[in-house]
C-alpha cells in the first residue's frame, strides 16, 4: 500500500490541538488533593487571567457570577461521586460583562491521573442569547395575546350595551377591532429607536384616512404631530381612542357635514405629549353632550388608564376641541 493510501489513526498533539482551537474548546486540569487548576491558553482569555502565577479553583470561582458560584462549587464537588459524563453551565461575570461557559468531563474519577481531573470549557454565550432571545419572544407574544383577547372581550361587552340593534352592534364592533388591527399593522421597529415600533403620526393619519376622501395628509383632515416612536401598548390604546373620536365626529360633529374639517397637532409639555383633536365648521352645538355612553368611557378609561394622561373636552358653537395628554414615561411602552 503507497503511503499517501494508508490511513491515518495516529493523532497527534499538533493535530488535536488545531481540532481543539477549531472548536473554541478550552482544556483544564485539577488537582482534587491541592485544589490547583491550570488550563490552556483559550482557557485564560476565556476567563480573562494572566496566563502566568498560580491559579486554584478557588480563585476561578471568584470570577463566576454570584448568583451561579455556590451551585457551581457543588456540582464540581460531586462530579466525582457521580458515574458518567457531566456538563455544568454558568455565568462568569467580569466588571459588568457576562459570559456564558459550559464546563464538561467524566465523573466518578474516571481517567483520573495523578489525582488531577481534566476537562473542557466551552464558551456557549451566543446560544444562550439565542435561547434568551427565544423565551423573550414567545413571553411577548403570549402577552400580547392575552392583551388582545382582554381588549377584544371588552370591545364587545361595551358595544353590546350601546347598540340598538345586532347589525348595529356588528357594525361597531367590526369597526372598533378594525381600527385595533390598523394600529397594529403599523407596529414594526423603528431604525435608533429601541423599543419604539411606529410613528405617532403614521398611527393617526392612518386611522383617520378612512373618513377623508382625499387622505388623511391633505383635504378635510390635516394632521401635524411630533415625529416620535410609539411603543406597542400604546398604538394600540391610541387606536381605539382616535377611532373613538372620529366615530363620534361622523355621527354628531365636523365630519357629519360636507365643509367640516378636523385638525389634529400636538407638541411637546415637558416629557409628555399633548394631542389637541379641533373640529371645525360641524353643526351647531347648542350644549356641551353629556358624555355619558360607553364609547366616551372607553376613550376617558384607556387615556387614564393605559396612557396614563388626560383628556378634556371644551366645546365651541361649530365643534369639539378635546385635549389628550399621554405620559412621556408611557409613550414608548
Amino acid at each position: 500500500m503507497a503511503k499517501s493510501d494508508k490511513k491515518k489513526t495516529d493523532w497527534g498533539y499538533d493535530e488535536l490541538r488545531r481540532a481543539v482551537d477549531a472548536a473554541g474548546v478550552s482544556l483544564w486540569t485539577w488537582n482534587v488533593d491541592t485544589d490547583d487548576f491550570a488550563m490552556d491558553p483559550h482557557g485564560y482569555s476565556l476567563w480573562e487571567l494572566p496566563p502566568d502565577g498560580p491559579l486554584t479553583f478557588e480563585r476561578l470561582s471568584e470570577k463566576i457570577h454570584p448568583l451561579d458560584r455556590d451551585r457551581v462549587s457543588a456540582a464540581f464537588s460531586a462530579t466525582r461521586a457521580m458515574s458518567g459524563s457531566y456538563e455544568i453551565d454558568f455565568r462568569t461575570m467580569v466588571g459588568k460583562n457576562v459570559r456564558w461557559i459550559s464546563a464538561r468531563g467524566q465523573g466518578d474519577d474516571a481517567g483520573m491521573v495523578d489525582r488531577e481531573m481534566t476537562g473542557i470549557f466551552l464558551d456557549i454565550t451566543d446560544r444562550k442569547q439565542a435561547e434568551e432571545g427565544h423565551e423573550l419572544l414567545a413571553g411577548e407574544m403570549s402577552h400580547r395575546v392575552k392583551n388582545l383577547l382582554a381588549i377584544a372581550s371588552g370591545l364587545t361587552r361595551i358595544t353590546s350595551r350601546s347598540s340598538s340593534s345586532i347589525e348595529d352592534m356588528t357594525k361597531q364592533l367590526m369597526n372598533r377591532l378594525t381600527a385595533l388591527d390598523r394600529a397594529h399593522d403599523l407596529v414594526r421597529p423603528l431604525p435608533g429607536e429601541q423599543g419604539k415600533t411606529a410613528l405617532l403620526g403614521d398611527i393617526v393619519t392612518v386611522l383617520l384616512a378612512p373618513y377623508d376622501d382625499e387622505g388623511a395628509f391633505a383635504g378635510r383632515i390635516r394632521v401635524a404631530v411630533p415625529r416620535m416612536g410609539v411603543g406597542r401598548d400604546t398604538a394600540t390604546a391610541l387606536a381605539l381612542v382616535v377611532h373613538e373620536l372620529a366615530t363620534n365626529s361622523v355621527k354628531y360633529g365636523a365630519l357629519s357635514v360636507e365643509g367640516g374639517t378636523l385638525d389634529v397637532s400636538g407638541s411637546m409639555d415637558g416629557e409628555d405629549v399633548q394631542i389637541c383633536w379641533s373640529e371645525q365648521g360641524g353643526p351647531e352645538v347648542a350644549s356641551p353632550p353629556a358624555l355619558e355612553g360607553y364609547g366616551s368611557s372607553l376613550v376617558r378609561q384607556t387615556v387614564e388608564g393605559q396612557l396614563r394622561g388626560s383628556l378634556n373636552y371644551d366645546w365651541s358653537e361649530t365643534g369639539a376641541v378635546v385635549t389628550l395628554r399621554i405620559s412621556g414615561q408611557q409613550i414608548s411602552m
